[in-house]
């Protein structure tokens, strides 16, 4: 098996918030907190993306140090959060951050992605 590069991860995250944004495209607030289903959907794909930004700072520490505009932190916090509090999730925050973290995220991605790429190359 081959071992994930850093631009795999990275691809990951990207995956999973196309993902979880296109699982609340033209739902309210209200839909999504209703829709059982959906939020499952959208709470593995936050899931996911803490699980690879967490493989990044454990194996590409420098590589997360020079990209402190991507919320790394956070990111693997919420993951935590996801999995180890499950019967405690606020649905308020998961809307919110699908809402308004996600896009600035995906935003941050393609040029994060190129940087992870070039990384590789001068290993």
């Amino acid at each position: 098996m081959m071992e994930n590069r850093l631009p795999d991860y990275i691809d990951h995250i990207q995956q999973a918030a196309t993902d979880a944004r296109s699982f609340v495209e033209g739902l309210s607030r209200n839909d999504f907190l209703a829709d059982r289903r959906t939020q499952q959907a959208v709470l593995m794909s936050l899931i996911v993306i803490g699980e690879a930004a967490t493989k990044v700072m454990d194996a590409y520490g420098e590589f997360s140090r020079m990209h402190t505009n991507v919320p790394w932190r956070s990111m693997r916090n919420m993951r935590n959060r996801m999995a180890h509090g499950y019967f405690d999730i606020n649905l308020e925050v998961v809307w919110e951050t699908v809402q308004e973290w996600l896009p600035e995220l995906l935003e941050q991605l393609p040029a994060v992605r190129q940087s992870a790429e070039m990384s590789q190359k001068t290993e």
